[in-house]
C-alpha cells in the first residue's frame, strides 16, 4: 500500500531540489517512490505538471521498436514502426500510472501563483533517516494519507533548521 504526500514550496526550483534529494535517497534504498510530480501554478492561473515518467513517450518508443520488428517479418519495417509508434503512444496516453492528473491539478489550483506542490506516492520509507535528510528544506504539508503523528513529524522535519555542527 502506498502513501500520498503533497508538500507546497514557494518555487518550482525548491520543489525540484527536494524531488532530486528524494530520488537520491531512493538510490540509497531509503525510500521507494511510486511517483514524484511537481505541479506549478503559473501567473495566468494554469497548472503545469512536471512528471518524471511520461507514458505517452514511453509507449511510442516501445511501439516503434515492436512495430519495426513485426514490420520486418512482413518486409515493411518503416510502416510497422509508424503504426507501432502510433499504437504505443495511444496506449501510453490512455494508461495513467501513479497519481491521478485531475487530482493534482485540482490541488495545485489552490496554490498561490508561482508556488509549486510536490506530489509523492511513497511505497516504502525508512522514516527516521528520510526525515533526518529532509530536515530544514522548508515546505508546508498540504495533504497526506499519513496518520496525524506521522504528518506532524514530517511537517516538523521540513520546518526544522539544521544546526551546524561545531568544528572539532
Amino acid at each position: 500500500m502506498s502513501d500520498l504526500v503533497v508538500i507546497e514550496f514557494p518555487s518550482e526550483a525548491k520543489a525540484e531540489e527536494v524531488r532530486t534529494k528524494l530520488l537520491g535517497m531512493q538510490k540509497e534504498y531509503l525510500i521507494e517512490l511510486g511517483d514524484a510530480v511537481i505541479a506549478t501554478k503559473q501567473a495566468d492561473g494554469k497548472v503545469k505538471l512536471n512528471q518524471l515518467f511520461h507514458p505517452t513517450s514511453a509507449g511510442a518508443a516501445m511501439g516503434t521498436l515492436w512495430g519495426a520488428l513485426v514490420g520486418m517479418i512482413f518486409l515493411m519495417p518503416l510502416a510497422g514502426a509508424a503504426i507501432g509508434a502510433g499504437a504505443g503512444a495511444l496506449s501510453g496516453a490512455l494508461t495513467d500510472v501513479g497519481i491521478d492528473d485531475r487530482f493534482m491539478k485540482e490541488v495545485a489550483a489552490s496554490l498561490d501563483g508561482g508556488n509549486a506542490a510536490l506530489f509523492l506516492l511513497i511505497r516504502k520509507m525508512t522514516t527516521d533517516k528520510v526525515l533526518e535528510d529532509l530536515k530544514g528544506v522548508g515546505g508546508k504539508v498540504l495533504r497526506t494519507s499519513y496518520d496525524h503523528d506521522k504528518e506532524e513529524a514530517l511537517q516538523k522535519a521540513l520546518s526544522d533548521i539544521q544546526t551546524a555542527k561545531p568544528a572539532s
